[in-house]
């Protein structure tokens, strides 16, 4: 059952779901990120509605192997960008969590490794991220620090052999990773959470599906979450909620 209760009454009525809860799994998307100055790329002000960046130049597959140049734009933009962020309330939340032994894992749809920086330790990366970089020729690996690098001169990095570096960023064209880890760990999970997701991209959009426990979608905005066992929706400020969670819970 869906249920919607009084914004006092959200915090509460979770933490009674995770005190009866053995093992958490959580699938987080933009929307987790957007207060530490990152865009949700489907909100009123992201990348698909403002069209700073066309997405389908930026993230297609094909369209980065015949023109690069308007990706490695949004690269230098993102990497300047990331250099200054920092977690925000809600991934601190869910790295405590996970030191306390209920949460198992975070899927998440992002890129921008704030859940590592957090301190969460087992993340799924489905959209890959920038940490690693490597050469399509020769496979020749770069670290996240190198690419910075060379990112600093302008046009497209290559590879001393010639080749075309691609950081480990999942394009639109590409499989997903580690869906297999991401399924089992919704499967296993008694409670799970759908943080800052509208679920419209597969195949992440299907992960909390296959979980038979409860699931707690917290989201300021619309989502397409279509599940019967969805316990609780949460439509207050993301890092309010976790915030007054994290006092419910005395973390």
């Amino acid at each position: 059952m869906n249920t919607n209760l009084p914004r006092s009454g959200n915090a509460q009525h979770c933490r009674r779901l995770i005190d009866e809860a053995e093992t958490i799994g959580v699938l987080t998307g933009a929307g987790i990120s957007t207060s530490a100055g990152i865009p949700d790329f489907r909100g009123p002000k992201g990348l698909y509605v403002t069209r700073k960046y066309d997405p389908e130049k930026v993230f297609d597959i094909n369209c980065f192997l015949n023109d690069p140049a308007p990706f490695y734009e949004f690269a230098r933009d993102f990497i300047g960008l990331e250099q200054t962020l920092q977690p925000t309330a809600a991934h601190k939340f869910l790295a405590t969590m996970e030191k306390s032994g209920k949460l198992k894992g975070i899927v998440t749809q992002n890129i921008d490794s704030l859940h590592h920086k957090a301190g969460s330790k087992t993340v799924y990366e489905m959209h890959g991220s920038f940490w690693q970089s490597y050469c399509l020729t020769c496979s020749k690996k770069y670290s996240y620090d190198t690419m910075k690098e060379k990112l600093k001169s302008n046009g497209v990095p290559h590879c001393g052999c010639g080749g075309l570096i691609k950081p480990d960023v999942v394009f639109f064209g590409e499989g997903v990773k580690y869906l297999q880890e991401a399924s089992h760990l919704a499967e296993e999970s008694d409670l799970f959470f759908v943080i800052g997701s509208s679920c419209v991209v597969y195949p992440a959009a299907m992960i909390p599906t296959l979980t038979q426990g409860k699931i707690v979608v917290v989201n300021k905005g619309d989502h397409q979450l279509n599940a019967y066992n969805i316990a609780l929706t949460v439509e207050d400020d993301i890092d309010e909620f976790f915030s007054a969670l994290a006092q419910e819970l005395n973390m």
